[in-house]
């Protein structure tokens, strides 16, 4: 059976730094671009950064370029994102993604599986 499952969410004070894990199995890792999305209360989905086969190319969205990094280790199965400077505008659900492609997306359809997701807050 195929799945990902983040952790590392929490509540965290504007300003604050939290790292998100998402461990994968069931699929061949190695061969998936693996992504991070978002989802605010009463907003859609929304993307949040993604990074190719071998973690030497990543993508983000413009809000969070400079304060969030992606990595992955695929002996571990395991991709991160490191959330530095957070920002109220930050909370939300946040999920990991993989997509068996040749070329980044940044659209929910280009996704095979998904995660559950964990819970991120930032608030005073």
């Amino acid at each position: 059976q195929v799945q990902l499952a983040e952790s590392g969410g929490g509540l965290v004070q504007p300003g604050g730094s939290l790292k998100l894990s998402c461990a994968a199995s069931g699929f061949a890792f190695s061969r998936y671009w693996m992504a991070w999305f978002r989802q605010a209360p009463g907003k859609e989905r929304e993307f949040v950064a993604t990074t190719n086969w071998s973690g030497g190319s990543n993508d983000y969205r413009d809000s969070v370029k400079g304060r969030f990094t992606i990595s992955r280790d695929n002996a571990k199965n395991t991709v991160y994102l490191q959330m530095n400077s957070l920002k109220p505008e930050d909370t939300a659900v946040y999920y990991c993604a993989a997509r068996f492609g040749s070329t980044w997306s940044r659209s929910r359809d280009g996704y095979d599986y998904w995660g559950q997701g964990t819970q991120v807050t930032v608030s005073s």
